[in-house]
């Protein structure tokens, strides 16, 4: 009889829910896709739901609930810190006790309650993992390795900051800790909110700026904020920084450091941000290859498996790929907390695994255990055609090959696509089932993405999706990159000349020199952050590159996530559609439905919609 595992994040951001049967990954979804709040941090009710329908089960059926993090030993870090800290922080104190008082340290009556609203069958016993703990297990046991390092870097947890594991068939072991407040995510936050971004959020735009800038920073950073010792570890200097105090990152000893206060949402961009986000990135990058060293020589291994916020930080990846410290990496692609409820819950089936004597099995052909992140809902044929019909939506029913070959023509010929296909995705990425498509070849493609269907800040990159097989001819990447979480440079063989002008652009001015044969692609710095597409993950988008590869020669499209700048990812028809004609997406294809915009009647929305949708 097979067991029922279901984890669950939720109540700080990004809350999620996974379903494990028998240690195989059933289901896995993050709320905010359901309600359409970014970064939701509600109790996961449609993303449990989903995971249960998903599994034809009810919460009679599941023997566990696993909860990604321990709330007593997060009450004791909240309480340490702001008794430490007394007075300052007072007001935040008296903000965040009630909550904690109420209801956030009796989590399992909470998770309980909330269950028990759900209406579907007894609520099963639920058990705490800890937060690292969580992390390192969604990296580890769904990768396609026996035995690995593991490395976890995020924000904080309960205490932990940054943690080095082994991993062995089941069994994860610690073997380092470093513990809040010395942080590197919290570093890297306190810049993302310096430069005017959303912290938790606005981190990948920093990531993104950082090519534009010098990293004449950087040793400021090093000297006043960070010391970076020759064991891997690190400190803070946590005079420089408000976080201990409250809700703030920065204050006036950071501001006296980079030459003023910081900048405010949506003004100009100046040369100031680009210079820190290319110094805080270039630290960040040295912190994590020390952190990587340091893995290595604790564990021996060869392989090393990453989870937590900072491994999302896919320029720092890319660097460690190329450094050959390991030999092969594996990053959990939902690598922030949203992940952590997959961790749980593998976490829990392992152990449970292994006290029955049940080892875990790697497969031989060296795939991981994630099914390409596919694992949120599919929407069938018959349930696209019904939505499309109510709604009396003009549409052409397509065969696959039809499909296929109308698109790859539609993008040769600078159309882009809106593409709706299979599971959704689980993480933050966009890997072929809910993606935006362009042709990377269009020089002018980033920029109308970017200001005419993202309605984003045009110095943010798009990724390319390539044919796994012809990789090495466009990319100088060392292993493949399936969820897009490995920066690499475009191959010297498709760069151009040196652009005229190069030499004299500065900032943003740089984003109008073309550099490669897919310039919708190339970053600044003859960069790509690659997604390598394999048939047997994703058959069809494996299909549709290998059509507009025919018609064009390039095995490249652009990809960017199905939504608009502060909006969820798309979910559902109904969001892909509205999200289809409030843009300048050109056709839509769901299932084998494909529409095109000239087709379509006229649309209105009632108010102001991109006012309704908070800017990330």
């Amino acid at each position: 009889m097979s067991e029922l595992i279901l984890g669950i994040s939720a109540f700080y951001h990004d809350s999620a829910a996974a379903l494990v049967d028998d240690g195989v990954v059933v289901a896995a979804a993050q709320e905010e896709r359901f309600t359409r709040v970014r970064h939701d941090s509600s109790f996961p009710a449609h993303a449990v739901g989903y995971c249960l329908r998903q599994a034809e089960a009810r919460l009679d059926d599941v023997a566990k609930v696993a909860y990604y993090e321990d709330p007593a030993l997060k009450f004791r870090r909240v309480m340490a810190t702001f008794l430490g800290d007394a007075p300052h922080g007072l007001k935040t104190f008296r903000d965040v006790m009630p909550d904690w008082l109420s209801w956030k340290y009796r989590i399992k009556h909470t998770l309980g309650r909330h269950l028990a609203d759900l209406d579907r069958g007894r609520v099963p016993e639920i058990e705490y993992r800890g937060h690292h703990e969580s992390h390192a297990a969604s990296a580890f046991l769904p990768s396609p390795f026996d035995s690995a390092a593991v490395l976890c870097m995020d924000g904080v947890g309960e205490w932990a900051t940054t943690t080095i594991w082994h991993g062995r068939g089941d069994r994860l072991r610690l073997l380092a800790e470093m513990r809040f407040p010395h942080s590197l995510g919290l570093l890297y936050s306190a810049f993302t909110d310096f430069c005017g971004f959303k912290v938790d959020s606005g981190e990948y735009k920093l990531m993104g700026l950082a090519p534009y800038g010098r990293p004449r920073y950087a040793e400021v950073i090093r000297r006043n904020l960070i010391d970076l010792k020759e064991d891997g570890s690190f400190r803070l200097n946590t005079r420089h920084f408000e976080f201990l105090h409250g809700q703030r990152m920065t204050g006036r000893a950071f501001e006296s450091l980079f030459g003023g206060p910081p900048r405010k949402p949506e003004e100009a961009l100046t040369e100031r941000e680009f210079d820190l986000a290319a110094s805080v990135q270039a630290v960040t990058e040295e912190a994590v290859l020390g952190l990587a060293r340091a893995a290595r020589r604790l564990t021996g291994e060869r392989r090393l498996c990453m989870a937590g916020g900072v491994a999302l930080n896919c320029v720092a990846n890319g660097r460690l790929a190329d450094q050959g410290i390991f030999d092969r990496l594996w990053i959990q692609p939902a690598a922030g907390d949203a992940g952590g409820a997959l961790g749980a819950a593998l976490a829990v089936a392992a152990r449970t695994a292994a006290r029955a004597g049940t080892p875990r099995k790697v497969a031989a052909d060296g795939r991981d255990a994630m099914s390409g992140a596919l694992l949120g809902p599919c929407h069938t044929d018959t349930d696209i055609a019904g939505f499309l019909n109510r709604r009396r939506i003009p549409y052409q029913r397509l065969s696959t090959d039809e499909l296929v070959a109308r698109l790859a023509c539609a993008l040769a010929e600078g159309n882009v696509v809106g593409w709706f296909q299979g599971r959704m995705e689980f993480g933050p990425r966009a890997l072929g089932a809910r993606s935006i498509l362009g042709d990377p070849r269009n020089p002018d493609m980033q920029s109308t993405m970017n200001q005419k269907i993202k309605f984003r800040e045009s110095f943010r990159p798009f990724a390319p999706s390539v044919l796994a097989a012809d990789a090495e001819d466009y990319f100088d990447l060392r292993q493949e990159s399936p969820y897009m979480l490995l920066v690499a440079p475009v191959s010297v063989d498709q760069r151009l000349e040196r652009p005229a002008g190069e030499d004299d652009a500065t900032g943003l001015d740089r984003l109008r020199l073309q550099r490669s044969t897919v310039p919708a692609v190339t970053h600044v710095d003859h960069s790509a952050r690659i997604q390598t597409v394999t048939e047997h993950v994703n058959p069809l988008y494996h299909r549709l590159l290998t059509a507009f590869k025919e018609k064009t020669g390039c095995p490249v499209l652009v990809n960017t996530s199905f939504n608009v700048r502060g909006e969820p990812i798309v979910a559902s028809p109904g969001d892909a559609y509205t999200c289809f004609m409030r843009t300048d997406i050109d056709l839509l294809a769901m299932g084998h439905f494909l529409l095109d915009k000239r087709d379509q009647p006229d649309w209105s929305d009632t108010a102001d919609w991109r006012s309704t949708i908070p800017l990330d």
